[in-house]
């Protein structure tokens, strides 16, 4: 058979559901493949919204997400889904065209070198040079994606390369000896770090996004309820342990609450899971934890000590390793009663600095409000994607996530334009659940095309834009550490988005009124098919608490 039909075999022997992807001149033979295969492709606007929809679609149901793009600028529109992904440890597998073999290195029309430029954003990639390759490395890239530390594998196929006829037979064993991850952690390492924990008296769990890829949250629970342990959750973890709840601190980090981080601050022992320490949740690094001794747990041995020196490393899967780990600690006979005093500790600042914001006097809707009415619209069970901004932190501190993979935003990279395309995949990869997008005014506009694909798929995401014609965070930036030089950051009201929804198939709704945005936001929500929602808000509001750059979170403002 031709190559490209043995790449939809393969794709059909891994379980591929859908493909996001648009064709083009060198992938014309596998688009050829696709009439007869019997995969669900959804032809997507741009590649970014496919490879971001790839995402969604992985980070929502835990399986490889699949993207599509053909060479040249194709390709290259790929590149910031597929640095979003690296960063975000998502397993998608990304498939490109190329020019043909001959004209490899001649600068070719629409020529473009995926190898070379997705060499340090990539988790393994794939140049075929031969058709008989195609088979094989297929398998072997949906298996290094999936396996390990999830993340994006590219696979570039030359256009005559996989238009040859192959022998075809179908690849059952996967060895790549070079590639072999420690899933089981060191039993003497965990026996350690359970006394760590019977010994500790200030002792903090800290979740990180590892935690979800890893489907661990039944074992961070187990682990927290084997006695009072405090947990905090970063960005990518939120819905990991359920919020709310007596041992839930709340986000950590740069706008994480107050509790949080001062808890990190005066922690005599810190657990981290999936983590990696990075500089939204350390702030000011040399005076990051001052007090505490380390445990680091995580299926990258790169990670470990990376930022952090780690006392007691342990290098394995986190659903492993966290029951292994509460195992170990049921054993122990701890003083139960040694969490009182930094349990009042925490409770205190609860009191003092709880997680609040001046509402408006008047009709006017504050966007932390707006997402407080989202939440209680969808009674807490939505799929909740956001952009990068403002509208991404409210989200965050304000939608209490009960379970994880219920919030999908994109952290590392920070990509604006992720929330509707993401959306759109969460929504083919669930479709029994609501799928709510928060978007900026300015990050919606990045891939707002996406809605097209929506409208034509009948795929019924709602996309609630908290409009207040800045570029939010960026402005909070400029007045707060750039004396109030607001330089290009105005958006004015443009475009009008019920008529951009409208002309995009969607049915485009404006609410202005916060006496009833709950009513309104549940009628649009349940609204047949794709929604975008235009909710006006306070134009100048900030979000806080805040770290400032640069600083230690024991600082923090606001």
């Amino acid at each position: 058979m031709r190559a490209v039909d043995a790449l939809m075999e393969c794709l059909k022997a891994e379980g591929v559901e859908v493909v996001f992807g648009l064709p083009g001149g060198a992938n014309l033979p596998t688009y050829d493949a696709f009439y007869d295969a019997g995969i669900r492709h959804i032809l997507v606007r741009h590649e970014a919204g496919g490879g971001h929809a790839a995402e969604g679609y992985a980070k929502a149901t835990g399986k490889v997400g699949v993207a599509f793009g053909t060479s040249g600028p194709g390709a290259t529109n790929l590149i910031t889904p597929i640095a979003d992904a690296m960063m975000d440890s998502v397993p998608v597998v990304f498939i490109t065209g190329q020019v043909r073999t001959e004209l490899i290195g001649t600068d070719g029309f629409q020529e473009a070198d995926m190898l070379g430029m997705t060499l340090p954003i990539v988790k393994h990639s794939f140049m075929i040079q031969h058709p008989l390759e195609i088979p094989r490395a297929i398998h072997e890239a949906f298996h290094l994606a999936r396996t390990g530390r999830p993340g994006p594998v590219l696979v570039d196929i030359p256009q005559d390369l996989s238009r040859a006829d192959i022998p075809y037979e179908p690849v059952t064993d996967i060895r790549l000896p070079g590639y072999q991850p420690n899933i089981e952690g060191n039993q003497k390492q965990i026996r350690l770090a359970a006394k760590a924990l019977a010994n500790a008296r200030r002792p903090v769990l800290y979740a990180g996004g590892g935690v979800v890829n890893a489907n661990a949250s039944e074992e961070l629970r187990a682990l927290a309820l084997s006695d009072r342990f405090p947990v905090t959750c970063t960005l990518m973890a939120l819905g990991a342990f359920p919020a709310p709840h007596h041992q839930w601190l709340g986000m950590l980090g740069m706008h994480g609450t107050r509790a949080a981080n001062y808890a990190m601050d005066e922690a005599d022992l810190i657990v981290a899971i999936g983590a990696r320490f990075d500089d939204r949740i350390t702030g000011k690094l040399s005076e990051f934890a001052p007090r505490a001794k380390f445990i680091h747990i995580d299926i990258d041995p790169a990670e470990i000590s990376k930022n952090v020196p780690a006392h007691i490393p342990i290098v394995g899967d986190a659903k492993n390793v966290l029951a292994r780990l509460t195992a170990e600690y049921a054993t122990l006979e701890a003083d139960r009663g040694r969490l009182e005093e930094w349990w009042a500790r925490i409770d205190g600042w609860r009191r003092q600095y709880p997680l609040t914001y001046e509402d408006s006097a008047d009709t006017e809707v504050t966007p932390q409000y707006a997402v407080q009415a989202i939440h209680e619209a969808t009674g807490g069970e939505a799929i909740v994607t956001s952009d990068v901004g403002q509208h991404q932190m409210w989200s965050a501190q304000y939608y209490d996530f009960p379970e994880p993979r219920r919030w999908i935003n994109s952290g590392g990279l920070g990509t604006m334009g992720f929330g509707v395309p993401a959306a759109m995949g969460a929504a083919v990869g669930v479709p029994d659940r609501t799928v709510v997008a928060i978007c900026g005014d300015g990050s919606v506009q990045m891939n707002a095309q996406e809605l097209a694909t929506c409208a034509q798929n009948r795929i019924p995401i709602k996309v609630i834009i908290l409009n207040n014609g800045f570029l939010g965070m960026v402005r909070q930036w400029q007045e707060l550490f750039w004396d109030n030089r607001y330089s290009q950051v105005d958006l004015g009201q443009y475009p009008d988005f019920v008529k951009l929804a409208e002309a995009y198939g969607c049915t485009g709704i404006r609410l202005t009124d916060k006496t009833t945005l709950v009513e309104d936001l549940r009628a649009a929500i349940a609204t047949d098919g794709p929604v975008v929602v235009d909710v006006r808000v306070t134009r100048e509001a900030n979000v806080y608490p805040m770290i400032a750059p640069g600083q230690a979170a024991r600082d923090m403002v606001g």
